[in-house]
């Protein structure tokens, strides 16, 4: 996720308590999403759908947050 951004996300994993926040929720949501996908049924397809919006939905505030801090340090 955002490779030209590689250095500054791992600087605001550790300095950033929002950013390490929403980073997190992010993964865990992958992992989540992985893991419903793997058990397969048309019944979690709603879920999965409900969780990938809001994985996006955290990427975006996630690039937003990586876009203001790159700018801020320019």
């Amino acid at each position: 996720m955002f490779p030209e951004y590689r250095d500054l996300i791992t600087q605001l994993k550790t300095t950033h308590p929002r950013f390490h926040s929403l980073f997190d929720k992010h993964n865990d949501l992958d992992h989540e999403i992985l893991r419903l996908q793997a058990q397969g049924g048309n019944s979690l397809n709603d879920k999965i759908a409900t969780l990938k919006k809001e994985k996006l939905r955290l990427k975006d505030e996630l690039y937003r947050i990586l876009r203001e801090e790159s700018q801020a340090r320019a």
